[in-house]
């Protein structure tokens, strides 16, 4: 099981920039997949980016590419989201989640949620 902390929400102007973290603790499998959603209000949660255990592989949703940059440090057990060049319909709840299977189970978890606003 695998706990998830976000934080570096706020406040920021379009045009600005902001580094989401997400603190992960508990045990990870190497097929860990963690990801990034939102949630707009009104709207259905959606993805934003994943990555792999490995960081080998990366996704993101058509509305991040070239702006928003996933990446994870495995030893500090943190994963960020670099998001540049924001506008106003990044503004949501960004949720942390991480995906895995065990040897008994699979796992899906979330984290709280952290509100990002970006203003015009």
């Amino acid at each position: 099981q695998v706990q998830l902390v976000e934080s570096g929400g706020g406040p920021v102007q379009a045009g600005g920039s902001l580094r989401l973290s997400c603190a992960t603790s508990g045990r990870m499998f190497g097929n860990n997949v963690m990801g990034w959603y939102r949630q707009a209000p009104g709207k259905q949660r959606e993805l934003v980016a994943s990555i792999t255990f490995s960081g080998d592989r990366t996704d993101y949703a058509d509305s991040a590419k070239g702006r928003f940059t996933i990446s994870r440090d495995n030893s500090k057990g943190t994963v960020y989201l670099q998001m540049n060049s924001l506008k106003p319909e990044d503004t949501a709840v960004y949720y942390c989640n991480s995906k895995q299977s065990g040897p008994f189970r699979a796992y899906d978890e979330w984290g709280q949620g952290i509100q990002v606003t970006v203003s015009s």
